[in-house]
């Protein structure tokens, strides 16, 4: 059975090769969640968690760390299907690494982001599914995305 399903979702995701998803819902990046996540993480650089200092900065705001932007993008609200559909059979997906990350662009407080998936490809892995999905979180109303990042995950059935 599991063999089955195996093989079922290899072929389903090779299928989405190339096909972009549909992006998740929008999600307001808070000065509240970057303060939670600078604590979280030791990084209180100024940029991030001091608004004063930070509106006469480079940016003219405070923005989130690079970071923060990267661990969010698989998790937003109506993020289920970011390249991946529904796998009849999968019983988990492991975040095995990452292959590039970049953040092209910075993500003000109280920005609105947004994440869309493109799966690059698709292979069996030591009686699992490799994917490789590139995920791009776009900030509204800006031209650059804020990361864009080929995540690879370790399926299995």
């Amino acid at each position: 059975m599991a063999t089955e399903a195996l093989e079922q979702g290899l072929e389903t995701l090779k299928a989405r090769i190339g096909q972009p998803s549909e992006p998740t819902d929008w999600f307001e990046m808070t000065q509240d969640r970057i303060n939670t996540f600078a604590d979280a993480t030791l990084d209180h650089q100024w940029i991030h968690v001091e608004p004063e200092r930070a509106e006469a900065g480079p940016f003219g705001a405070p923005i989130a760390h690079g970071q923060l932007t990267m661990s969010l993008m698989s998790f937003l609200p109506g993020s289920e299907d970011i390249g991946l559909p529904d796998l009849p059979g999968m019983k988990l997906g492991i975040n095995y690494g990452w292959n590039k990350v970049r953040f092209p662009a910075p993500v003000p407080v109280g920005a609105r982001i947004r994440t869309r998936g493109e799966i690059l490809s698709v292979e069996p892995k030591g009686g699992m599914i490799e994917v490789v999905n590139q995920l791009t979180v776009e900030v509204e109303g800006q031209a650059k995305p804020a990361c864009v990042g080929e995540s690879v995950l370790r399926l299995a059935f």
